[in-house]
């Protein structure tokens, strides 16, 4: 019990915190074109130095297929 009293503690000091600095408080979620804007740029990285454009397309249209179910 002592954990986790503890724990909600140490929350509230961060929301505390977070208000002082000006911050919001999030939601603990993300919108998803966020995340593919994240995501995107590392992506592309990787496919160009291991040369896995074939594969990316595979996929992508794999999950296209899934999609348009």
């Amino acid at each position: 019990m002592d954990r986790t009293s503890g724990r909600s503690a140490l929350r509230v000091q961060g929301r505390k915190a977070a208000a002082a600095l000006g911050g919001q408080q999030s939601s603990g979620t993300r919108h998803p074109l966020v995340a593919v804007a994240m995501v995107l740029p590392l992506a592309i990285v990787l496919a160009v130095v291991f040369g896995g454009w074939e594969a990316v397309i595979t996929q992508a249209s794999s999950v296209v297929g899934m999609l348009g179910r």
